[in-house]
């Protein structure tokens, strides 16, 4: 029999989680090694796909390590695991994330069983949505994820925290009622929950229950909460500004990405015709969020709000590269997730150092810190260049495939001129990166910092493993690409292209 390697990769941080939970007497020490160990296996594992995924064209589109079955049958619905081009790179994403935001939190002591288990919980949640190839096992995966957020957020936050959890929650549920309307539209329509033959069959084959556009827009709020994309992106600086430091870069890096997959993997693989009649529509509304999540990031005054409105404008991005819907824009808008993923989470990372050794996340009061923490105004600084898209950076390579796959697609009309506006976004963020960190660590060195630790043993690993991955996919993204592009290549034979 086969080994079920995605299955291993999904559950162990849940069996990890059980065992911190439950297991009497563990001691502080033994907690935080045994959330290291269920979370650098899956890692372990996840690379190790990685290197035999067959890149081959020939192949492109096939599911790969599948995992089938019988489930519910009742309603046909299977636990059917797999992987492509699209959804790899993105378990990768979460697996080295998950283990990075433990050594994150390594210094963590308040309720600390609970913490790590919630921690592992949200792990499993995010791999298994970006593996499930049965709706009904998406949609739950996708669920799971609130319970952990809400309780990392409310217990172990900062600020309001019981307000931003329950914030964050209450705009969740309304996106995943969404989701889940269009979800049980679609099963009525096909009688399948499998997306991998729905399709395969094509939308266009099945007698509509309700009209096709209303069921590719139930599914598309669902995925426009979670990106997020204007005007549904009130949570985000809220749940960002008050989360823990682990818990940002977990919401920024991966948990994000689960909203522009979801729109690939069905609303532009199942619904090609409504994507394309829609395109112009949503890729004026990227140019938007762009825009609008650019200009509002440069009037705030809290270190983490400002990163958490510029993960708005950067997301907005990959919606311009989705509905594009050319091949090279939504290879871009593929590596931009992956590219986000490591960029904002290494940003939220330094922001937390930066609070933690200060006391202090009011951009008027830091100055001068690059004396007393060199280390940490390096990184912080090598993040906000790859924010802004410095070439040799896996910011610059994803945006620039978005650009140039956005300005020569031929499926909008006037997309050169969406492209250029979304451009000036790079403007704008190039204006608030550079005034960060001139306002933290330049200007006149301010006493009330002197003694300020820089970052010690631990942290110096986990921020140069962001920054490795970050040089890496930016000098040679093909590394990535490669593999993205097999997960493209069919989608774009549905949108005739």
């Amino acid at each position: 029999m086969e080994f079920s390697y995605l299955s291993t990769i999904i559950f162990l941080p849940a069996v990890g989680a059980i065992i911190i939970a439950f297991v009497p007497n563990l001691t502080q020490r033994l907690i935080r090694y045994l959330a290291a160990l269920f979370t650098l296996v899956p890692l372990a594992l996840s690379i190790f796909l990685f290197l035999v995924f067959d890149r081959s064209m020939g192949l492109a589109g096939a599911v790969q390590f599948e995992e089938k079955l019988a489930w519910i049958g009742a309603i046909n619905a299977n636990y059917h695991l797999g992987v492509d081009g699209l959804s790899l790179p993105l378990v990768i994403l979460m697996a080295l994330l998950g283990f990075l935001v433990v050594l994150i939190s390594w210094k963590i002591d308040l309720r600390l069983r609970e913490y790590f288990a919630w921690l592992l919980l949200l792990e499993t949640s995010i791999l298994g949505v970006f593996c499930a190839l049965d709706l009904l096992l998406f949609f739950l995966f996708w669920e799971i994820e609130i319970i952990p957020m809400f309780f990392l957020i409310s217990i172990w936050g900062s600020g309001r925290k019981e307000y931003s959890a329950m914030k964050y929650v209450v705009y969740t549920l309304l996106g995943s009622a969404m989701m889940l309307a269009g979800i049980l539209s679609l099963y009525f329509t096909t009688g399948s929950l499998s997306m991998v033959d729905i399709a395969q069959a094509g939308i266009g084959s099945y007698t509509a229950v309700i009209p096709l556009a209303a069921i590719f827009f139930l599914l598309f709020t669902g995925f426009a909460v979670k990106l997020p994309v204007f005007p549904l992106h009130n949570w985000l600086p809220d749940a960002h500004t008050d989360a823990p430091t682990a818990v940002s870069v977990v919401l920024a890096g991966a948990l994000l990405k689960m909203g522009g997959y979801g729109m690939i993997r069905l609303c532009v693989t199942i619904f090609p015709d409504i994507a394309r009649t829609y395109a112009p529509l949503l890729v004026a509304l990227a140019v938007v969020s762009v825009l609008y999540g650019a200009a509002v990031t440069l009037r705030q005054k809290d270190i983490k709000r400002m990163i958490a409105y510029s993960s708005i404008s950067h997301m907005g991005y990959v919606l311009l590269g989705i509905f594009a819907l050319s091949q090279v824009s939504l290879v871009g808008a593929s590596l931009q997730m992956f590219s986000h993923g490591f960029i904002t989470g290494l940003l939220f990372a330094m922001a937390g150092l930066v609070i933690h050794n200060t006391g202090e996340r009011d951009l008027a009061k830091f100055g001068g810190l690059v004396r007393q923490m060199p280390v940490i105004a390096v990184v912080f600084s090598v993040a906000g260049l790859a924010a802004l898209g410095l070439p040799t950076t896996s910011g610059f390579a994803a945006e620039f495939l978005v650009f140039v796959g956005s300005f020569s697609s031929t499926a909008v009309a006037g997309i050169q001129v969406y492209t250029i506006l979304a451009v000036l976004g790079i403007v704008i963020t190039v204006g608030y990166i550079l005034w960060m960190l001139q306002r933290v660590f330049y200007g006149p060195a301010l006493e009330k910092f002197n003694g300020t630790r820089d970052a010690d043993t631990l942290e110096k690993v986990t921020i140069f493993t962001f920054v490795a991955v970050i040089m890496l996919v930016g000098i040679y993204p093909a590394i990535l690409t490669d593999i993205i592009k097999t997960g493209i290549v069919p989608v774009m034979s549905l949108l005739g292209g």
